[in-house]
C-alpha cells in the first residue's frame, strides 16, 4: 500500500507540475517579482495537498511568531525536499532560495523557477558563488525577500548532522540582517532521497532570529548549528538514540 501510494503521489507531481509550470512561464512574459512568486506557490500548496491526502503526511509548526518584522535569511536543517515546498507556505514574504543551478535544467519544474527572483550557484566557483549570493542576496533583502539557505549544502539522513557551512553567516554580516534557524523532521516522513513515502506528521520549529552584528561568520554559524541540531534532537529524539541523544 505504501509503494501504491508513493507511486501515485510520483504521479500526482508530474500531472500537476506540467500546465501549471507552463502558466508560470508564459505569465513571467508580463509578471515578474512578488506577483509571479506568488502564482508559482500555488502549485505548492496543490504538492502540499498531496502529500496529505495521498501519503498522510501532515505538519505541526512551532515558532512562527518568532519570524522578525524585517529582513531576514532563513538557515534551514535539510533532510528532504519536503520543506522546499513547505517553507513558503509558512513565511509571510517571498522567498528567495540559494541552489545549485543545475536544478535548472530539470523539466518544467526548474524552467518555472529559472523565472522567480532566486540565486542560483556554481558550486564548483565558490569565491564567484558568494559574490553572487552577496550582489543578488542583498539587493533581493532590499526588494523585501527573504533569503533561505541550508548550511549542511545538501540533505542529510534522518539522525544525522553535516557540516554546517558559513555562507548563509557571511551574507548576514555583509548585510547586516539577522538569521532566523529553523528545524525540520522531514526525514521522517519523507526519507532522503527515497521514493517510499511515511505517513506521520513533521514538525517544524522556528527559532528565534541571531543578530549577526558585530559577530564573526564560524561564530555565529556555531549558535544556530547548536540551536538547530539541540532542536532536532529535542523533537525527534528516536532518531537520535544511537548517538546517545
Amino acid at each position: 500500500m505504501r509503494f501504491l501510494r508513493s507511486l501515485l503521489y510520483m504521479a500526482w507531481l508530474v500531472v500537476t507540475v506540467i500546465p501549471y509550470a507552463v502558466v508560470v512561464l508564459l505569465a513571467s512574459i508580463v509578471m515578474r517579482g512578488t506577483p509571479l512568486y506568488r502564482l508559482a506557490r500555488g502549485w505548492v500548496y496543490i504538492a502540499l495537498w498531496g502529500s496529505h491526502r495521498i501519503c498522510g503526511i501532515d505538519s505541526r509548526v512551532s515558532g512562527l511568531s518568532n519570524l522578525p518584522d524585517g529582513p531576514a535569511i532563513l538557515l534551514s536543517k535539510h533532510q528532504s525536499a519536503w520543506e522546499t515546498l513547505a517553507l513558503p507556505t509558512l513565511m509571510p514574504r517571498p522567498l528567495s532560495y540559494v541552489f545549485k543551478r543545475e536544478l535548472l535544467s530539470v523539466p518544467f519544474f526548474g524552467w518555472a523557477l529559472g523565472r522567480l527572483d532566486m540565486v542560483h550557484i556554481d558550486r564548483s566557483r565558490q569565491t564567484e558563488a558568494f559574490a553572487r549570493v552577496e550582489r543578488q542576496g542583498g539587493a533581493l533583502l532590499a526588494r523585501g525577500n527573504w533569503i533561505i539557505m541550508f548550511p549542511e549544502g545538501t540533505r542529510t539522513p534522518r539522525g544525522s548532522q553535516g557540516t554546517y557551512k558559513t555562507g548563509g553567516a557571511r551574507l548576514a554580516i555583509a548585510t547586516g540582517v539577522p538569521v532566523v534557524p529553523i528545524a525540520v523532521t522531514s526525514a521522517r516522513c519523507w526519507p532522503r532521497q527515497a521514493f517510499l513515502k511515511n505517513p506521520g506528521t513533521i514538525d517544524v520549529s522556528i527559532g528565534p532570529p541571531i543578530s549577526s552584528v558585530g559577530r564573526r561568520p564560524a561564530e555565529l554559524m556555531r549558535e544556530v548549528e547548536t540551536w538547530i541540531e539541540s532542536e532536532m534532537r529535542r523533537l525527534d529524539p528516536q532518531a537520535y538514540s544511537h548517538a546517545g541523544g
